[in-house]
């Protein structure tokens, strides 16, 4: 048995480029992985099969559309394991479809679970450009820490940051298809007048002054940098989430932003005790279903347990 512990993600600043003829964006995406994460567990099983537990295993695929599945897959044809063997039991704490790259994260764990009970012993640059096989986000669930992506957000660089910085997550009912998100921001940039397409929008990229406040450990001037270019959409598509977002920043946060495609709002506060009472604050504001305090940044994948 094998069991790996993987964190999940904010984007503390993520551009948006105009759509490429490939249909994608290109992204200036810091990524910044915090403590909240979900455990994956692999266990000798004939095929691969899946299991889930957590307040959102119910919106959990066990199915093959799930990237820890298609990891484990993908894992076993890369060695030419022609009969993988394996069962993957996640336990979810990640929001489902929250914009904290859950299912990215439980892909990028079914990778490395899977590579150790097999013993496999595959290079961690190899299991990086497996990740970008399966998804955008599955190279940073890797890796941890913060680091800028490029690209779709693939093509990662490890950023310096000092510190720790201490964040609140606010989980709103249901989630949001990242698609209908990107179309929802394209549309609205057609919209304004700005076009969508990437002769249109200029390629975005990292903010210096976010970059700094990182180095520097600052979280006041790091509040000041946040910015997501699908927050707009997200809340067009589920207007809530600016009353979720006004009460954070009533009840004290530093900054407050959407999590990457949404639903999840993120708020940066200054220290612990100002994230425990923020979270209080955001449970009883009836604005979302919940809301956790946490820190960061925080490794990528690791194993934390091993039993024969």
């Amino acid at each position: 048995m094998v069991t790996v512990r993987v964190p999940a993600k904010v984007n503390v600043q993520l551009g948006v480029g105009g759509v490429r003829p490939d249909g994608y964006h290109d992204l200036a995406n810091v990524f910044f992985a915090v403590a909240l994460g979900d455990q994956v567990t692999a266990t000798p099983g004939p095929g691969v099969t899946l299991s889930c537990s957590g307040p959102d295993a119910d919106a959990v695929p066990l199915d093959d559309s799930n990237l820890a599945a298609r990891a484990a897959r993908l894992l076993a044809a890369h060695h030419g394991l022609a009969d993988p063997g394996v069962h993957l039991h996640i336990d979810k704490a990640i929001p489902v479809a929250g914009g904290m790259a859950g299912g990215s994260a439980d892909g990028a764990a079914a990778l490395l679970a899977c590579d150790a009970l097999w013993g496999l012993d595959t290079p961690f640059a190899t299991l990086l450009d497996l990740a970008a096989d399966l998804g955008s986000d599955v190279p940073f669930a890797l890796l941890g820490g913060v680091a800028l992506g490029r690209g779709r957000g693939e093509l990662l660089e490890p950023l310096p940051v000092s510190g720790t910085f201490h964040w609140v997550f606010a989980v709103a009912d249901g989630g949001l298809s990242t698609p209908a998100v990107y179309r929802e921001c394209d549309r609205l940039r057609e919209e304004a007048g700005l076009g969508s397409s990437a002769a249109d929008i200029p390629d975005p990229d990292a903010d210096p002054a976010l970059l700094a406040a990182l180095a520097d450990g600052d979280p006041v001037a790091l509040a000041a940098a946040l910015a997501n270019d699908l927050q707009a959409a997200a809340v067009s598509l589920r207007p809530a989430l600016a009353d979720t977002l006004h009460a954070g920043t009533e009840a004290g946060a530093l900054a407050a932003l959407v999590s990457g495609s949404g639903p999840t709002c993120a708020f940066l506060a200054k220290d612990a005790d100002a994230a425990a009472q923020l979270a209080a604050a955001l449970r009883a504001s009836g604005t979302c279903r919940t809301a956790h305090a946490t820190h960061g940044p925080v490794p990528g994948a690791q194993v934390v347990h091993t039993s024969a």
